[in-house]
């Protein structure tokens, strides 16, 4: 394609259209070369709108062939003619091409030349593509700038609801949960999204956390235990929601070590919340008011590992019943275990994954000792 522009047109533009029209059809059935032929048949030989629409279309192809210098040459033909529809869109698939390949410079050029082009529906895309490229290099400023007007562009809800999502995880991982949720309030404004609800959902935890912690930092003891108890339990769960399990342990342990004794019977009892008490009758035999387990699984409600210690119990009561089945076994068919083995394989009905054990325990039965049940 020539760099220069083209001379007196010699295709009219119905023609010029029909042309364009095909090489688009030829380059959807991946014939590209055919497609860059008709593209550049048109840039030569038609005035400057179908010039830029055959500059844009030729861009595209090239860079379906690979080669991004020439679609880049292309993208910047089309957008010299200045056309009203066809330049700012090559302007804005030059600078996607520019940030592909890692030119920043390149990319900021053509998000400029999106809004010197009047901007139109890609507006809100340019103004985004120069926030993130100024954040970037580190001109905080004229990126804000450039945030506001991206949330604030009509022409496309699409973009603007991308621009939102961008700017609020940015907030979000600065800790500005609440600039973060008036982006996300302007983006849901645009386009209702699933990922902006859920960045709505996230930034109501920041803000959560953030209460609940200046509760925690306020906190005397000696007014309102139960609410200084409540403060740091919900502290501690929504940290470990927020994934910072190490903070939220510690939430907890500052709590059970609180200096007034009130305040941490409290925060016991919330961390323990659902742990199984011990049988009333058994109590009254042995005097014993809790599991010799207890501190195993506060310490991993605190550190939010109670996943992680139930799989390593279940598997230790896998291994010890697959050797007790063995045993079990016996010789033959005929073979009985020991009542003491078999008291030791039977599960409290009321457990919920006891049917489950039991059947585990059979199967291994099955495969060292058929009949053996």
């Amino acid at each position: 394609m020539p760099d220069s522009p083209a001379s007196a047109p010699t295709l009219d533009d119905a023609e010029a259209a029909l042309l364009c029209d095909q090489a688009r059809d030829l380059a959807e059935a991946g014939r590209l070369d055919r497609a860059a032929a008709l593209y550049e048949r048109v840039a030569q030989q038609a005035g400057p709108r179908r010039r830029a629409q055959a500059g844009l279309g030729l861009a595209v192809v090239r860079e379906l062939g690979g080669d991004t210098a020439a679609a880049r040459r292309a993208d910047e033909a089309a957008i010299a003619t200045a056309d009203a529809e066809f330049a700012p869109r090559a302007a804005y698939h030059l600078a996607l091409l520019c940030e592909g390949e890692g030119d920043p410079a390149g990319a900021a050029d053509a998000w400029r030349a999106v809004l010197d082009l009047g901007g139109g529906r890609h507006a809100a895309a340019a103004h985004h593509g120069l926030a993130r490229l100024y954040e970037a290099s580190g001109d905080h400023e004229t990126a804000r700038d450039h945030w506001q007007r991206a949330l604030e562009a009509s022409d496309d809800p699409v973009a603007v609801a991308e621009a939102a999502r961008d700017r609020a995880e940015r907030l979000l991982e600065r800790g500005a949960a609440d600039e973060a949720a008036e982006a996300v309030a302007r983006g849901l404004a645009a386009r209702e999204t699933p990922a902006l609800r859920a960045l709505l959902g996230a930034v109501r935890v920041e803000q959560a956390i953030a209460e609940f912690d200046a509760a925690v930092a306020q906190d005397s003891g000696e007014d309102d235990p139960a609410s200084v108890a409540v403060a740091r339990e919900l502290l501690a769960r929504l940290l470990a929601v927020r994934g910072d399990a190490e903070t939220a342990e510690r939430v907890w342990h500052d709590g059970l070590g609180h200096r007034d004794g009130r305040v941490a019977a409290l925060v016991r009892a919330r961390l323990r919340r659902g742990f199984p008490e011990p049988d009333p009758e058994a109590v009254a035999q042995t005097g014993e008011t809790g599991f010799w387990w207890d501190p195993y699984l506060e310490a991993a409600v605190a550190s939010d590992s109670a996943p992680l210690l139930a799989g390593e119990l279940f598997a230790a009561l896998s291994r010890m019943y697959a050797l007790l089945a063995v045993e079990a076994g016996g010789t033959g068919p005929a073979a009985r275990p020991p009542a003491a083995l078999a008291e030791a394989l039977r599960v409290p009905d009321d457990y919920v994954w006891g049917a489950a054990l039991r059947e585990d325990v059979r199967a291994r039965l099955r495969g060292t000792a058929p009949g053996a049940e």
